[in-house]
């Protein structure tokens, strides 16, 4: 537990959800998970900077993009926020994590069409793609 020692400007848990639009139980979640380490203050208090939320972002973003915790926190360091927003540099081992995934949604997606063509010839009828479904909605 670290414990503040620096007069930055800070905020407890409440303000910083508020500000970040993510809830104080998703940020305990992410603290508990490794991902963010707000400063304590002697009663136990968490205090929040303003280098917290780019940390924040990141994560949110990396979330967003389909990763889980355990991942997060392996690739972490290499988000960076700039001037377009939240990006991953290729940090060592990511390029390959990241193909295992694209060819497990292959994998997945190809098991989706299977399944669609074994009902549509058990049922004797044509199942709606999400392709056709996009053009008919």
């Amino acid at each position: 537990m670290k414990v503040k020692a620096t007069r930055r400007e800070t905020v407890l848990i409440g303000e910083f959800a508020h500000r970040t639009g993510v809830s104080a139980r998703a940020l305990r979640h992410y603290e508990d998970q490794g991902l963010l380490e707000p400063v304590r203050d002697t009663n136990g208090y968490r205090h929040y900077d303003a280098s917290d939320v780019t940390v924040v972002e990141q994560i949110q973003a990396m979330i967003s993009a389909g990763l889980g915790t355990n991942m997060i926190r392996r690739y972490l360091d290499c988000a960076r926020t700039g001037v377009h927003g939240t990006s991953l540099e290729l940090c060592p081992d990511l390029r390959s994590e990241l193909d295992r995934i694209a060819a497990r949604l292959t994998r997945q997606q190809a098991a989706v069409a299977a399944t669609r063509q074994r009902l549509a010839e058990l049922t004797g009828t044509q199942l709606v793609t999400d392709e056709r479904a996009d053009t008919l909605g």
